[in-house]
């Protein structure tokens, strides 16, 4: 495999000419120039109502209709692109979802959660949102330590979801990738055994739902070979434009899920039947360059690959920072890795940490200190991840929560090695 070329991808970026160090990415991408282009070219070219025979509404139609879920379709590995549909975010998409299955739901069923992207959001909130709704009965799977020295060292574990399937579970949603953590879930293995454990209990219908959001900047989605139900993107965080992607398998589609939309659409065989309204048009066909962009990366113009080279260019930027995060002298500083502090391809550069013990320090207090440099943009806070951070032993501070450096591939290890540089500064 050839080496990864970061100044090549950075080229793709507009952004950078300022020479400020982008190391909030998890919270959202820049916008690659593939991007730019298409949202602009639909504004001035395109932007007309959908549907009509006229030729500026045909194309306009062809982009938003086919073009966008088609490739929208290959970063998912969906069978179909009928099994796409576009939202304004991943909180949106999920809600749409939620509202599409209630009718299906029963009192006393079972739905299985994780603790993150909730605060009402993403691939939790919709779901408590609907047991409150229909009576059904929401569970917490929670994040325990993997590591005795480190007490916040927490991941999701297989061992922990397991004794919480019984026979009414009927839906089980969790990350791919924690926003916080940085781990890398495996879907496959997890989604198999969850599988097994339901069939072994004679389960009616289980349909399982992954949040892909902070797991795609990193890793390549594959919903078949996975055997998901259900899963969810935001494309402004791989580098695209504001706007969540969905997918819903064909075959639920049409056994679980019912149309939220117009009652005069024939729409029940696709996914289209969980968008009421459309999002801007200019932001789905903007979506088309993100596949353009990653394709770019590599020689072969193929999406695995240039998959793979970001997640060990990925490894280079990892390195400094949890050797520094880990170092015996930040130990005894008191800081403290927020899960996996051991660098690996299953964990990505998003990176969290806490400043405990005598000399604590405010997560607040280091990102102002990072602020008034002015040379890096990071950040402290829960980001959404309410009850994992809640759940922590010992306590951290709610209103203060962890400090969150957040990288992806087009980052620099020269640019890791000024944050080390200023946070050895600011943790003297």
């Amino acid at each position: 495999m050839a080496a990864f070329d970061v100044k090549s991808a950075r080229r793709h970026f507009p952004s950078f000419k300022s020479g400020f160090i982008f190391a909030d990415n998890a919270g959202g991408s820049q916008v690659a120039q593939e991007v730019i282009e298409r949202l602009t070219d639909y504004l001035i070219n395109t932007n007309a109502q959908l549907g009509a025979d006229y030729s500026i509404s045909a194309e306009s139609t062809r982009r938003v209709l086919v073009e966008a879920p088609t490739e929208a379709a290959k970063i998912f590995n969906a069978q179909t692109a009928d099994e796409i549909v576009f939202g304004s975010s991943s909180t949106l998409n999920l809600e749409n979802l939620a509202r599409g299955l209630e009718s299906g739901i029963k009192v006393g069923d079972e739905f299985i959660v994780t603790g993150e992207h909730e605060v009402e959001v993403a691939n939790v909130g919709p779901w408590k949102k609907l047991a409150a709704r229909s009576g059904a009965i929401v569970k917490h799977w929670k994040a325990t330590p993997t590591n005795e020295s480190n007490p916040y060292s927490v991941a999701l574990q297989l061992a922990d979801v397991l004794p919480l399937i019984t026979s009414k579970t009927r839906i089980v949603a969790f990350t791919a990738c924690s926003n916080i953590l940085g781990t890398i879930v495996p879907v496959k293995d997890y989604t198999a055994a969850i599988r097994k454990r339901a069939a072994e209990l004679g389960v009616p219908k289980l349909e399982i739902s992954i949040d892909c959001v902070a797991y795609a900047p990193h890793r390549r989605i594959d919903v078949q070979d996975w055997d998901i139900d259900f899963c969810v993107l935001s494309f402004y965080k791989i580098c695209g434009p504001h706007i969540s992607a969905m997918y819903v398998k064909g075959a639920v589609l049409q056994s679980s899920v019912s149309s939220i939309v117009h009652h005069f659409l024939d729409v029940d065989k696709v996914a289209y039947k969980l968008q009421p309204g459309g999002p801007g048009y200019e932001l789905v066909y903007a979506t088309t360059g993100v596949l353009q962009y990653l394709q770019s990366l590599t020689p072969d113009h193929s999406l695995a690959s240039a998959y793979d080279a970001m997640a060990l260019h990925e490894q280079t930027l990892l390195r400094p920072l949890i050797a520094f995060l880990t170092e015996p002298a930040q130990w005894d500083r008191g800081v403290r890795v927020v899960g996996d502090d051991t660098v690996h391809l299953g964990r990505v550069p998003t990176v969290s940490f806490v400043v405990v013990g005598q000399r604590a320090m405010r997560s607040k207090d280091i990102v102002k200190e990072f602020d008034r440099r002015g040379k890096a943009g990071i950040r402290w806070g829960h980001f959404y991840a309410y009850t994992l951070i809640d759940s922590l032993d010992p306590k951290i501070d709610m209103d203060d929560a962890v400090v969150r450096i957040s990288l992806i591939h087009y980052n620099t290890p020269e640019e890791v090695r000024t944050i080390v540089k200023t946070l050895r500064e600011i943790l003297a």
